[in-house]
């Protein structure tokens, strides 16, 4: 449960240059940190958490500064700002990268603020379109080029990425599993 004076923050979480688009709308405390609402965005995407993360705010970059090897980004620590601090409320619009390599830049647009419901467990989501693309794919083009695979017997490489990943649908979407998922964040 969240504290009384805390809003709920309505958040559309879009995978950017994907069409048609995946995407999550989410509910989540406004003093959360950048960390914990990592945590959500994963869990609500469906990511395993496997790659290196980063938000881009105003220019700035927040994430763990370790995974900043050079130092040349003076990533802020995510564990140190809650959303209250950064976000400036409704229409705000920020960016979240998972995955550098093939990286997966997500568009987080506040919705709405709202006052809490009683007996509502958040994180939450309220809904979503589409399966993300499976993990390592190789980045938007990447999964085009996988998409056109995997729907095509006769492409070359069908047989292969179906042993990689298994069957995919692109256009599934759980919102129980998402929830169940969201329920595990602490």
């Amino acid at each position: 449960m969240v504290a009384k004076k805390s809003e709920i923050y309505q958040i559309k979480i879009t995978l950017k240059g994907i069409r048609p688009p995946i995407w999550r709308r989410v509910l989540v405390p406004s003093n959360y940190t950048l960390y914990k609402l990592h945590q959500v965005i994963q869990k609500a995407m469906g990511w395993w958490g496997h790659h290196l993360h980063q938000f881009v705010i105003f220019g700035e970059y927040y994430g763990d500064p370790a995974d900043d090897e050079w130092g040349d980004l003076e990533t802020k620590s995510e564990k140190r700002y809650r959303l209250n601090q950064l976000v400036s409320g409704e229409g705000f619009k920020f960016v979240y990268e998972y995955d550098f390599g093939d990286s997966w830049e997500h568009i987080l647009s506040v919705e709405k603020t709202l006052s809490p419901e009683a007996n509502v467990r958040y994180p939450i989501c309220i809904k979503g379109k589409r399966a993300r693309p499976p993990e390592d794919v190789g980045g938007i083009w990447g999964y085009e080029s996988y998409l056109e695979a995997i729907q095509n017997p006769e492409h070359p490489e069908h047989g292969s990425y179906l042993e990689w990943s298994g069957p995919f649908d692109p256009e599934h979407f759980d919102l129980e599993e998402v929830n169940v998922a969201l329920r595990s964040i602490k």
